[in-house]
């Protein structure tokens, strides 16, 4: 019997011992293709020599010293965030669930300041914030919220990409509503995108309600989608920006970044993180900016879903249970038919990692540094898996 808690039901009988780029190899030495990278968190692929060059020399200078003193790195790493996302402040903490919570307590804050007793959040159906209490309480995907309610009376949601449910439940809910929380794209969620006219519509109805306007760019941020940050296609400006996951390559490092009325909302002693931003995590956050500034990546990333996409297209049109293929830059939802789960045995057969969101979408999550080679054997790979999955249901 395990000493771990069976928190993943859903984990895959596989041990991998080590990995270069797009590739990982298992305690036995066979080689699997990483569709996945961590849950878009090795973005860079797996061990960059910049990187691992980073780690290596920061772990035996410093490793921590804890934020009751500067911390060079992470005053370097607040600067550089804030230049290529437009903000002005960072708080780090080590993962996402942790920026939201920060995020969150932000909006209490603001909800203060303005003399609003019972503060309302607004979110999207399908949307997935974390799994702290805190985050739960408005993440609008119901399986993942059931068996730890009560939550309270903080939060509504409505269907991505539905202005007119949007703008109802913003006069609804005016008098206590402080914020609108959005993912971009909604990667637990399957894939689902905002459209950049509905993004605008929120920056709208925010600057026009005076509401703090909350971007989740955990998954889709740090160049995926062929942005810096996949809010920016819209063109718009968030008062508060969320970050963890590709940041630092696989070390856990969580950003919740500010700008203009969301800014000096947090007062000394009010929050704090004893590893958050430390030396090591900070100097590699840096070097993955850096590494993805000289080398072109957002832009790459833009380009290699392009190439992705159509690919995907073309491989998979004779199967008739692809509903639909979903993407932005290299966030990319194959929709199946039918509950999918059932094809995570035949990706450990045919060595490709994926994963399934929404019971339905083949989530694909690929390295921003992945040869148009492996691209190419990504695409064949992954369709082999869908081939073989409908033959073995029996239905096409």
């Amino acid at each position: 019997m395990s000493a771990i808690m069976p928190t993943y039901f859903s984990q895959v009988p596989i041990a991998f011992s080590k990995g270069a780029g797009s590739w990982l190899w298992d305690e036995a030495g066979n080689a699997y293709l990483d569709g996945l990278t961590g849950i878009a968190v090795c973005g860079l692929g797996h061990c960059p020599p910049a990187i691992t060059e980073v780690i290596c020399a920061q772990a035996s200078t410093l490793i921590h010293t804890s934020n009751t003193y500067w911390v060079t790195h992470q005053q370097r790493l607040a600067q550089k965030l804030c230049a290529v996302a437009g903000m002005d402040q960072v708080y780090f903490g080590n993962s996402g669930a942790e920026a939201n919570e920060a995020a969150l307590k932000l909006t209490r804050s603001y909800a203060r300041k303005k003399g609003i007793a019972s503060p309302l959040i607004l979110s999207m159906e399908g949307s997935f914030h974390g799994r702290s209490m805190g985050t739960l309480s408005i993440s609008g995907t119901p399986r993942i919220r059931e068996g730890f309610e009560p939550y309270g009376d903080n939060a509504r949601y409505v269907p991505i990409n539905d202005l007119h449910a949007l703008q109802q439940a913003v006069l609804t809910d005016q008098a206590r509503l402080v914020a609108i929380i959005i993912e971009p794209v909604q990667g637990d969620g399957g894939i689902m995108i905002a459209s950049h006219a509905y993004l605008q519509a929120i920056r709208a109805l925010c600057d026009k309600y005076d509401l703090l306007m909350i971007v989740d760019e955990i998954q889709s941020g740090i160049g995926r989608t062929g942005r810096w940050f996949a809010h920016q296609w819209a063109g718009i400006q968030p008062d508060i920006m969320t970050l963890a996951k590709a940041l630092a390559n696989g070390l856990p490092i969580g950003a919740c970044l500010s700008h203009g009325k969301a800014n000096d909302l947090f007062k000394p002693g009010k929050h704090g993180c004893t590893f958050g931003g430390g030396p090591l995590v900070s100097a590699v956050a840096l070097a993955v900016i850096e590494t993805m500034e000289r080398d072109n990546l957002v832009n790459r990333a833009e380009a290699l879903g392009v190439y992705l996409l159509e690919h995907l297209q073309v491989r998979l049109s004779a199967i008739l249970g692809v509903q639909a293929i979903r993407a932005k830059g290299l966030m990319i939802g194959i929709v199946l038919d039918r509950n999918a789960f059932a094809i995570m045995p035949i990706a450990l057969k045919h060595k490709v990692l994926f994963n399934i969101v929404a019971n339905t979408v083949v989530r694909l999550l690929p390295a921003l540094t992945m040869s148009y080679a492996d691209a190419d054997e990504l695409v064949e790979r992954v369709a082999n898996c869908i081939e073989e999955f409908y033959r073995l249901t029996a239905e096409f």
